[in-house]
């Protein structure tokens, strides 16, 4: 995928994550994130996009909290959040290939540009399912989404930011995610080992429990936005079950 259609995802679901809580409550509660408000939510999207912004920039500073950040008025979140996703597309595309700081190493700096449109892509569905607004992601963003959380969760970093997620390790479980729409291309394999998660695309082998859905159902009830019951899942449920409830994004 390349940055523009990146680029092109991130303001997309920036504007959708807008629509979702125009006429809201800036108080409403937010059930996929219980300890947010709507307007932290707001606030969370349009701060980590400018700091994102900031890094590709001028480097690392300190992951911001986002009860620090007022998003303003909410007439004015519309605007705020798309300043806020443009800034940072210019900021990669002035960088270009340029290596930049992440929690993983020296990436190029279109890791950013995944990571914010991915971490927006999860938080419109947030405020949709807030607010009672309908929410869709188009096919080639949520394969995408889903690949890109596979490989944060098998890099050996990620366990020392969230030690939760050493609890996926395993002895060679594999979970198997089975997109069952036309042209939604091949499925992934996931592997707990006891070095961490490992993961491929396929679409045929079998595994111990199959999660098969649209991608759209798979990308949410792997992200833990939607229920399991969404999909179907066949094979060991205890499986599927202890690897949702380690993988809280």
């Amino acid at each position: 995928m390349d940055n523009a259609r990146l680029a092109e995802g991130l303001h997309e679901h920036t504007a959708g994550l807008a629509r979702a809580v125009e006429a809201a409550d800036p108080d409403q509660p937010v059930p996929t994130c219980p300890e947010w408000p709507l307007r932290v939510l707001v606030g969370h999207i349009g701060q980590a996009h400018r700091w994102a912004a900031s890094i590709v920039r001028d480097g690392p500073s300190p992951v911001p909290d986002p009860f620090d950040e007022d998003p303003g008025s909410p007439d004015e979140w519309s605007g705020w959040l798309d300043r806020g996703a443009a800034d940072l597309e210019a900021a990669v595309r002035a960088a270009g290939d340029s290596p930049v700081w992440t929690f993983f190493g020296p990436q190029p700096a279109r890791f950013w540009l995944r990571r914010m449109l991915h971490d927006t892509t999860i938080h419109h569905a947030d405020a949709a399912l807030a607010t009672g607004n309908g929410f869709t992601v188009a096919p080639d963003l949520a394969a995408d989404a889903i690949s890109e959380w596979l490989e944060v969760l098998s890099d050996p970093v990620t366990a020392s930011l969230k030690p939760a997620f050493a609890e996926l390790r395993g002895t060679g479980q594999t979970l198997h995610l089975q997109p069952s729409g036309n042209g939604e291309g091949p499925g992934w394999l996931i592997t707990r080992t006891p070095g961490g998660v490992r993961w491929t695309r396929d679409g045929t082998t079998t595994a111990d429990v199959t999660l098969a859905g649209p991608l759209e159902d798979l990308l949410l009830v792997l992200t833990r936005r939607r229920p399991a019951d969404r999909v179907t899942l066949t094979g060991d449920r205890a499986l599927a079950a202890h690897w949702l409830a380690h993988t809280a994004a």
